[in-house]
């Protein structure tokens, strides 16, 4: 039997607060779009990098990492600062409802926001700590000025505002609209399972995919579907998913889902084992290691005592 915290959530009672709901074909469909159109956005600013610094021939990785962290922070601010955005016009104009509506509630927001910085951190730390014992991590050479305190200043940049929009614009999209809107007009599986395949298939472009990383990419979904749910807010999901990020590529010099990223690294690691544990080319996300995570994360967060915001009885009401 599905725990309640599962079957009856505050968040989907937010999602019926709207004039309408929107269908799980116009919610895929909008969301391809929307994923799509917020992408475009980010095209003047390739533009203005070429243009500004001649980029057309060199790599990122040769700027000063705050001016490369700098470039990167803008790409991913305006580009998903617009994902955000598309999905506030579509609940505004459509469903009929406020941004308070897809769990960004005052109530706690700080404490939630805070612990998610803290548990994203720490799982992350959790992924180089299995690696480690098996030496399957290694300090990889590279430039000094790209490492270190030497590269602080971009490795910050990036972090603010940069990783901290582009993953709480993903879980907008994602845990924020699509899981409660699909889970309050259909049920609650419903949700979990189209947002969490559509988080995995929004990455299928991405390079060095293998079919663990898609299979790690899906299995995020759910542990972020849980996460919020438990929560019964969006704040502390969007926090674990950006700080993710960020020590994956600016913490420990991983690539993040097959990316390398600019703006310096504090520690620059390289792994060393065999690709189907340690990721190999996509980074940790796609290894053995990062399931193993996350299905202990999925365990934990189970046996998480409910934060309900919504005591029994009592009117679910909100800023409209």
């Amino acid at each position: 039997m599905l725990p309640a915290w599962f079957t009856h959530n505050r968040l989907y009672d937010l999602a019926r607060s709207g004039r309408r709901l929107t269908s799980w074909w116009g919610v895929i469909g909008i969301g391809v779009l929307i994923v799509f159109l917020s992408q475009v956005f980010a095209i003047p600013i390739v533009l203005a990098k070429l243009a500004l610094g001649g980029m057309s021939s060199a790599s990122s990785d040769l700027l000063p990492p705050l001016v490369s962290g700098f470039w990167l922070s803008l790409t991913l601010a305006v580009s998903f600062g617009a994902m955000i955005v598309l999905v506030w016009l579509w609940i505004r104009l459509y469903e009929r409802r406020g941004m308070a509506t897809i769990g960004f509630e005052p109530q706690r927001a700080l404490f939630f926001y805070g612990r998610g910085l803290l548990v994203g951190l720490a799982s992350f730390c959790a992924v180089v700590g299995l690696l480690a014992p098996f030496g399957f991590v290694a300090v990889e050479a590279g430039d000094p000025a790209q490492v270190g305190l030497a590269a602080l200043g971009g490795v910050l940049l990036v972090l603010i505002p940069g990783w901290l929009i582009q993953g709480a614009a993903e879980e907008v999209l994602t845990r924020g609209w699509m899981l409660p809107t699909l889970a309050a007009r259909y049920r609650p599986w419903v949700g979990v399972l189209i947002s969490s395949l559509f988080f995995a298939v929004m990455h299928g472009l991405n390079p060095n995919l293998s079919v663990l990383a898609l299979l790690n990419l899906g299995l995020y979904g759910l542990f972020a579907a849980l996460y919020a749910l438990r929560e019964e807010s969006l704040w502390g999901i969007c926090a674990f998913h950006s700080v993710w990020n960020w020590a994956q590529g600016n913490l420990f010099g991983f690539e993040v889902s097959g990316q390398m990223v600019s703006g310096g690294m504090l520690f620059n690691l390289m792994e060393t084992g065999p690709d189907w544990f340690t990721g190999g080319p996509f980074g940790p996300e796609g290894g053995l290691v990062t399931t193993i995570v996350l299905v202990m994360s999925m365990a934990i967060i189970w046996w998480w005592p409910a934060t309900s915001q919504n005591p029994a009885g009592q009117p679910v009401t909100v800023d409209r």
